[in-house]
């Protein structure tokens, strides 16, 4: 049995499960060949549409997160300067309003020391003004006194205004030496 003839061999190539029928060759390319036709025309196309969209919103997602991320970053600076204008004003307010202060309590003080003056000239003056009506009253007084007294000492009247004028004068002026 050693030798093989062509019709053994093709019985044998028959039998073979491993070798596949020619007719099932043609038949599974041309099934294999529209299946592709019909992915590559079909399938394909709404896989890279799918893609595309996929695409264009994870680079639409990072591009509006870096434009809110550098946003934010504008709007931390904006709120930085705002907040450091906001502190130097603050200072200055307050430096005005104490140096304000400041000329408001200079201002009282120099009006009550005004004030003070003021009230005290006044005293003065009216003090000044009793103490003249009272040396004119008690030089009256002292001038009818002393004239009356000197008319009875002397037994005559010293009716003439003048000259009792003069007396009392002279003796004021002796009292004020004596002291």
């Amino acid at each position: 049995m050693a030798i093989r003839t062509l019709s053994n061999w093709a019985a044998e190539e028959a039998a073979n499960p491993l070798i596949p029928h020619t007719a099932e060759l043609v038949v599974g390319f041309i099934a294999f060949t529209l299946l592709f036709l019909v992915l590559r025309s079909k399938v394909v196309p709404m896989f890279e549409k799918a893609f595309a969209e996929r695409t264009d919103a994870i680079a639409g997602g990072i591009e509006r997160a870096e434009k809110a991320q550098r946003d934010a970053e504008i709007a931390l600076q904006k709120y930085t300067s705002q907040l450091s204008d906001a502190q130097g004003e603050a200072q200055k307010i307050r430096e005005d309003a104490r140096v304000q202060g400041a000329a408001i309590i200079e201002d009282l003080r120099s009006k009550a020391q005004e004030e003070a003056a003021r009230i005290t000239a006044a005293a003065t003056a009216s003090i000044e003004a009793e103490r003249q009506q009272a040396i004119t009253s008690l030089r009256n007084e002292v001038g009818a006194l002393a004239t009356e007294l000197a008319s009875k000492i002397v037994g005559e009247a010293l009716d003439d205004q003048v000259r009792q004028s003069r007396i009392v004068d002279r003796f004021i002026a002796d009292l004020e030496k004596s002291k």
